[in-house]
């Protein structure tokens, strides 16, 4: 599959699936319509980038909020606790033009790994670290912490450095997505053996509801990575394990048959005319055989793909990178992606129509 890597039409044998019928094996030829931004964005005081997680567009629409984590050395064996040792703000807010204009968070998290903001400009992250990076008495972790857009903390759910699957507890709480009305999902958890549910609260923080367990049915779930609501005011989970997204009522209810077009999802976002952009950084010959890893662009309402961009370098296998898990896109079209690995946060423009 790597031969198609460098071409600006991909061909792909993808599963296209309109709203409420069962996918179908088709031949599509997808296009790339647009370009990479070279040396966007900037860091100030020249801080190194590190690995970028999450990344969201504020209610302007016009600047860019992502995850990028502490820069000290990324050690493999110590991989989901990259802040732990570190006073560096992990929360930053970028310009149009890429240069930074707000950060705050540094000392308060562990692996910051998903990220929202809701209409009041309020930014809203997960510390995702895994259970086994929480030593006893550490009292960062398994939560999720509301900022105000100018960084004071204004609420926490969760148990700071403890897992556990009730109401007051998450474990490795991959994402959080926040309704109009101020409720809020999160995305628990990011591990295979891990909770794997939706967590819903009201906008006051009270437990309402979860659903969701382990396993491969409809409703259960392996390693939730991330969440996001249409315009509709449906939730759409990545369940990167189980290679779909599954598309739910804010009640829980399943509204339709699990979404697998578009590939391993790691990230999920919208743009204002009801287009999905899904980030597939997983994907290779071993964990999704036939499936290349890239965001993949469609119809949110129907589910059939128009667009894909492909990662030149990305390999799961591969330690130097696999490409962007996670999405935004401002008000303009412009797309972010943001690269754990091979740390970069890439800016891509449209080219033609």
């Amino acid at each position: 599959m790597r031969s198609t890597q460098r071409l600006g039409l991909v061909v792909a044998f993808v599963l296209v699936a309109p709203l409420g019928s069962r996918p179908t094996v088709s031949a599509q030829v997808l296009p790339n319509p647009y370009r990479l931004v070279e040396g966007w964005p900037q860091l100030p005081n020249s801080r190194p980038m590190g690995a970028v997680g999450k990344v969201v567009i504020d209610p302007d629409g016009r600047h860019v909020w992502a995850i990028v984590r502490c820069d000290r050395l990324e050690d493999p064996a110590r991989f989901g606790d990259e802040c732990r040792d570190s006073r560096t703000d992990p929360i930053i807010k970028f310009g149009p033009d890429g240069k930074v204009v707000k950060s705050f968070g540094g000392g308060m998290f562990i692996w910051p790994h998903g990220l929202d903001v809701d209409r009041d400009g309020n930014v809203w992250v997960t510390d995702a670290v895994a259970e086994n990076r929480t030593p006893k008495g550490d009292k960062r972790g398994q939560q999720v912490v509301k900022f105000s857009p100018d960084g004071k903390v204004l609420m926490t759910l969760g148990a700071p450095g403890q897992s556990g699957s009730g109401p007051d507890h998450f474990s490795s709480p991959s994402d959080v997505a926040v309704a109009p009305n101020g409720d809020v999902f999160v995305a628990d958890g990011h591990n295979d053996n891990g909770n794997n549910r939706v967590v819903k609260f009201s906008k006051d923080g009270k437990f309402i509801k979860a659903w969701g367990k382990p396993g491969w049915a409809p409703g259960e779930f392996h390693a939730l990575h991330a969440i996001a609501i249409d315009s509709r005011g449906r939730i759409f989970v990545g369940d990167r394990g189980n290679n779909r997204i599954q598309i739910f009522d804010q009640e829980g209810k399943s509204l339709t048959t699990p979404w697998t077009q578009f590939g391993k999802p790691s990230g999920i976002a919208f743009d204002s005319k009801d287009q999905i952009y899904v980030a597939d950084s997983e994907s290779d010959d071993v964990q999704n055989p036939g499936w290349e890893e890239g965001i993949r662009i469609g119809d949110a309402k129907t589910g059939w793909i128009n667009a894909f961009i492909l990662y030149p370098w990305g390999d799961p296998r591969d330690t130097a990178g696999n490409g962007a898990e996670f999405v935004a896109i401002d008000r303009d079209g412009n797309i972010y992606g943001g690269e754990p690995r091979p740390k970069r946060l890439q800016k891509y423009v449209r080219v033609r129509p």
